[in-house]
């Protein structure tokens, strides 16, 4: 295919002379070379996967690599001035990468010649040789054979190479009382070890589960899907930390490297920072300067208010209300012995939401929207801080503010388990885009592939399945609902939401209230299923049977006193209204209005339109379904209002059915869209 292979040329040689050319601005990246070869991010990304099997920094960094190598052999410059020339910002960056490349250090450049270069790059495919030598100038055939060279490596080596799990480490102090300390180690070698992108670690959940468990490295390495292990001791000694750290091969239990570090206590931010940078360079991974500058960044200057930070969070991490509680004490220690110790300040800002999460009203507001603040003020590019004022703004139900701060937290540290938590929650309830739920869902379950909680999996999946069913994708939900239920058959809202998924296929309705009466039975406390089957005999026109199951649902509302699901109130007033109860209907359908009245989602049209449509007037509602027309990326049970009792008084008007063709084809067209995208990025893992 010479045709083929002279475009794929064409290509590389002008993503290669865009490099060149801005060869020493260390700024030019993925986004300003899609900008100038005039193609989407995406788009790019694509297409330089499919002809080389590199992403786009690996292919900028090749060019700037070979680029280097070309002035070291011919110029009378230095090493760290080539660094600089080829847009390498850290002269000890470019040595690791030009290693990494070439095999050797650019210091023994002058042992080696091109041929010789071009021999060892050479040797992975001929085949492939052959069909880039076709109209390549000399150059570019230097050049591609790189390309060549890495993607036999890319190719060999798949992503678990550079996968790694933090087991907790044990405390081998006489004082039990050390153990905060010791986790402290652990969590922060961890946290340091997520920081690099170019590795994946399994989080501090997956890797708690065997703390005390029998089970071999190799054992813990299937299920983990890991290729290290770190295991680690430690002790505190007087006013010194010893600490025994080991890196083994997962799949052979072989000991690649163990070190014992012996520092002062006063040392212990070198410590935490020399442990995972050895780690690091142990198993060959690519810390780049900013991900260096991340891990040598310092909480506080001030060790007592460290330690009291550590005992915070280790109680932090152990979650039970009573723990929160005392997290809070230490967490005020260590503000109050450095008033500037912002991952203090986030720290108690996420036990402050957490705690007012679990009351009736809230108590903590004032203190979230403090700490938030201060935590910004002092450090707004920490993940934590970021992660903190977005919990702020969640805390005040302004949830479409609080989403951009979990997506720079999570572009700050691509493996942040709490803030890929928040985004799919939050797109799928409080900001609703089924879009973006459905890509922080996939996100989150290759987040935590290696997961050893049935439970956490089940969930994951469930919300995978829930967003596949929004965006339009029955086949793909089902497939999905089925592993969820697989790790979890009792998950609280995957049965519930399984439900769903098979009405969305087969639109029987008595069959879903025979469904859902079945889970009642399970338990018969659960409101939100009494409710749903009110529902469902509402929307079949059993208005005496939804009567009976409305009354149930609100008595038990009003006896909890939560403030859930008004906006059903509307059918639940039309109930009522039906079964001649006109007062009971008014409380209701009034409340529901003022609930619409400070909806700001997508839905907000949605809302008064049915309202208006119950209510007869033809105008309102036909006004507010065209402004909601205009709207993108909405749910697919926007498409089934037609059948809704409440859109009676319209359904046989020409504009409204007009209307409703419109947002049909929108819906369907966006479907088509992400199909092509899901396709074309092979986004997904199945667990097995």
């Amino acid at each position: 295919m010479p045709e083929a292979s002279n475009v794929e040329n064409e290509f590389l040689a002008e993503i290669t002379a865009l490099v060149e050319k801005n060869i020493s601005n260390e700024q030019f990246g993925v986004s300003e070379l899609a900008d100038a070869m005039n193609m989407s991010r995406s788009n790019l990304l694509r297409k330089v996967r499919k002809t080389t099997n590199l992403s786009v920094s690996q292919l900028i960094s090749q060019v700037r690599l070979k680029k280097a190598f070309h002035l070291l052999k011919t110029s009378s410059l230095n090493i760290s001035e080539v660094s600089h020339e080829v847009g390498f910002n850290s002269p000890s960056y470019f040595i690791k990468c030009f290693r990494e490349f070439y095999g050797y250090p650019p210091g023994e450049i002058g042992k080696h010649d091109v041929s010789e270069v071009n021999a060892t790059l050479l040797q992975p495919s001929s085949r492939n040789w052959t069909r880039m030598i076709i109209g390549a100038v000399t150059f570019l055939i230097i050049l591609t054979a790189g390309f060549i060279y890495f993607k036999k490596i890319s190719t060999d080596s798949s992503p678990i190479d550079k996968s790694i799990a933090v087991l907790p480490f044990k405390n081998e102090s006489n004082d039990s009382t050390n153990v905060y300390l010791i986790n402290g180690l652990m969590e922060s070698t961890l946290n340091n070890l997520q920081k690099i992108k170019d590795l994946k670690v399994i989080s501090r959940t997956s890797s708690e589960k065997y703390r005390n468990t029998l089970k071999s490295v190799p054992e813990m390495a299937k299920e983990l899907n890991v290729n290290y292990i770190v295991e680690g001791s430690g002790q505190k000694i007087g006013s010194k930390i010893l600490l025994n750290i080991q890196l083994i091969e997962a799949t052979t239990d072989k000991h690649l490297w163990a070190k014992q570090y012996r520092r002062e206590a006063t040392d212990i931010f070198e410590l935490q920072q020399e442990v995972a940078k050895n780690i690091a360079e142990e198993i060959e991974v690519i810390i780049t300067p900013d991900e260096e500058q991340l891990i040598g960044k310092r909480p506080t200057n001030d060790i007592v208010a460290y330690d009291y930070f550590l005992k915070g969070r280790d109680l932090f991490y152990q979650s039970g209300r009573m723990d929160l509680e005392n997290a809070i004490v230490w967490f005020n220690k260590a503000i109050d012995q450095d008033p500037n110790f912002a991952l203090a300040y986030a720290s108690a800002t996420m036990v402050y939401y957490y705690l007012d999460l679990f009351r009736m009203e809230k108590k903590h507001t004032i203190e979230i929207n403090a700490y938030s603040d201060k935590a910004m003020l002092l450090d707004p590019s920490s993940a934590e801080s970021l992660i903190a004022k977005g919990l702020a703004y969640a805390d005040r139900k302004e949830f479409k503010q609080a989403v951009p701060y979990f997506e720079k937290a999570l572009k700050l540290v691509p493996q942040s388990g709490i803030a890929l938590h928040f985004l799919t929650e939050f797109y799928a309830i409080h900001d609703p885009n089924p879009r973006k739920y459905l890509e922080y869902a996939i996100k989150k379950v290759k987040n935590d592939e290696s997961a050893t909680d049935s439970i956490t999996i089940g969930f994951n999946y469930m919300h995978l399945a829930d967003a596949f069913m929004q965006c339009g994708f029955f086949d793909e939900a089902s497939k999905y609902m089925d592993i969820s239920l697989k790790y979890d058959p009792n998950g609280f809202y995957s049965r519930f939401i399984s439900i769903y998924i098979q009405y969305s296929r087969t639109k029987d309705l008595p069959k879903i209230k025979e469904l859902f009466l079945k889970e009642i039975e399970r338990d018969t406390n659960r409101f939100d299923l009494i409710q749903e089957v009110g529902k469902i005999c509402f929307m079949m026109r059993d208005y005496k049977s939804a009567l009976a199951y409305y009354k149930k649902f609100d008595a038990m509302r009003r006896a909890m006193q939560i403030d859930l699901f008004r906006h059903e109130n509307l059918k639940i007033g039309a109930t009522y209204a039906k079964m001649g109860l006109k007062k009971e209907s008014e409380e209701f359908l009034r409340d529901f209005m003022a609930w619409a009245a400070t909806d700001k989602t997508v839905y907000r049209e949605i809302h008064p339109a049915m309202y208006y449509a119950y209510k007869g007037d033809v105008n309102k509602s036909m006004e507010h379904f065209r402004e909601f027309a205009k709207q993108e990326n909405f749910s697919y049970w926007i498409l089934l209002l037609k059948e809704d009792p409440e859109a009676d008084n319209v359904k046989s008007l020409p504009e409204f059915n007009a209307i409703m063709k419109t947002i049909e084809m929108k819906f369907w067209n966006t479907n088509k869209e992400i199909r092509k995208e899901l396709e074309d990025s092979g986004l997904l893992i199945e667990k097995k």
